[in-house]
């Protein structure tokens, strides 16, 4: 039988690769932006993960409360699918030094697919909370590990068109996935639905496993990194945790904010809709999908906005227009308008994510990557651990306005937090101040 090349091997051939490359003129821009051959892979993959996942949204808003399920309830069972994220987010970061991104995105799928297949089958408080719990641990491995691929991959000047492109893809497959739960609820039971969520997530591993061989970044360099240096790859200091965290300290508040923003609205703007509105159960299973929507139309422009501008005035100006959108939300009555609304907070906080991702690719070094995003995952995982709950008993005890309004809030905050530290972001910097921080 053939033997596997070596991790060292395997770079080599990559670096020799790129070398000869760079003999190569001077690409243009249009061939500086052409996408990677992996990352092509990469969102490829993302597509029938996404349709999974927006399957199991668009269901689950809806699927709780006919087992009986209070709206205290549903918040307090999201606080176990967020520990999940919350206790395995640092882990996944060392068993991809380990063992390579590609890898562990290829087992993570299959956790999740399981998870999904089995879902509709637990019916009580305990067997939810169960599954829940290994569910956010197999999705925060997908997102760490697909994320780690994406930066090391992606060049710095078209991190944010990257990062964005790759958000694309995956909001594909969440606005599939929601209109799909429309059709499904209508046919099969939701055991069938969710089983073909999870049959989706099993074919995304399947394809990781065939199609992208895992480039170790253990090793500490990217592809961008080998084709400045292609013939010697220079060890640097690793950073410590805290010294990556005070450097994507805006990206980490950015995701913190939009985790406790998405948990809570995907559990309880249906809810607020149904009850205050008076808007049928069945028509809210589209707004997921919506909220997608926005992001798939405008997460791009904004990527390439964010490249040529900076980051977070990009972030800055995306926040303060979905802040107003959710604020007007809350006197909206017409459906029609609803629906709008939810899509332009897609448009907004959906695209402000893959921006404060790229952000974290230009501040850190390839080989701090993986633990870079380890952090920044487990802040969003946090909100998504506070998010529901709080809401939850906001709701239950002020009802869905108030609810609504203290994410608002909290959005304000986070203007104010990219205000004062705007100078995190490299493009926001003097000149002399660029390279006293580099």
């Amino acid at each position: 039988m053939p033997q596997n090349p070596s991790p060292s091997d395997e770079l080599s051939v990559y670096a020799s690769s790129v070398a000869s490359a760079s003999v190569t003129p001077t690409p243009t821009p249009t061939v500086e932006r052409t996408v990677p051959s992996h990352l092509r892979r990469l969102y490829a993959a993302t597509i029938p993960f996404g349709i999974g996942c927006g399957i199991s949204l668009g269901l689950t808003p809806t699927h709780l409360p006919k087992l009986g399920f209070t709206k205290q309830n549903i918040g307090s069972l999201s606080v176990f699918f967020a520990a999940g994220l919350v206790l395995f987010a640092l882990p996944v970061g060392v068993l991809i030094r380990r063992f390579s991104a590609e890898r562990m995105m290829a087992i993570c799928l299959v956790g999740y697919g399981l998870c999904l297949i089995a879902f509709p089958y637990a019916t009580t408080y305990e067997s939810i909370a169960f599954v829940r719990f290994f569910d956010g641990m197999s999705t925060v491995g997908v997102w760490v590990a697909s994320e780690t691929i994406l930066l090391a991959h992606a060049r710095r000047e078209h991190k944010a068109y990257l990062t964005t492109l790759y958000a694309i893809f995956l909001a594909s497959g969440y606005v599939m996935g929601p209109f799909a739960s429309m059709g499904l609820a209508k046919v099969v039971p939701n055991t069938v639905s969710f089983a073909i969520g999870g049959f989706f997530e099993l074919a995304a591993a399947v394809f990781v496993l065939l199609v992208l061989p895992p480039i170790p970044p253990a090793v500490g360099v990217s592809s961008e990194e080998l084709h400045e240096k292609p013939t010697a790859v220079v060890a640097e200091r690793h950073l410590s945790g805290l010294a990556i965290l005070w450097r994507i300290k805006t990206s980490c508040f950015a995701a913190f904010s939009y985790g406790y923003f998405q948990a809570a609205v995907v559990l309880f703007l249906p809810l607020f809709v149904i009850e205050t509105k008076g808007i049928d159960p069945i028509q809210t299973n589209i707004f997921p999908g919506l909220f997608c929507l926005g992001m798939l139309a405008c997460s791009n422009f904004a990527g390439r906005l964010a490249d040529r501008v900076g980051h977070l005035k990009t972030v800055r100006g995306l926040s303060a227009t979905g802040l107003v959108a959710v604020l007007g939300f809350v006197y909206m009555d017409p459906y029609w308008l609803m629906c709008i609304a939810v899509t332009i907070a897609g448009a907004t906080f959906a695209s402000m994510s893959p921006i404060a991702l790229a952000l974290t690719g230009v501040v850190v070094k390839s080989h701090d990557y993986s633990r870079a995003n380890s952090i920044y995952n487990m802040f969003y995982a946090t909100g998504i651990l506070f998010g529901p709950p709080i809401s939850g008993v906001i709701f239950q005890r002020w009802g869905g306005a108030a609810m609504l309004n203290h994410h608002v809030m909290l959005w304000a905050v986070f203007l104010a937090f990219t205000m004062i530290f705007i100078q995190d972001d490299p493009a926001s910097r003097r000149p002399q101040d660029r390279r006293s921080k580099a």
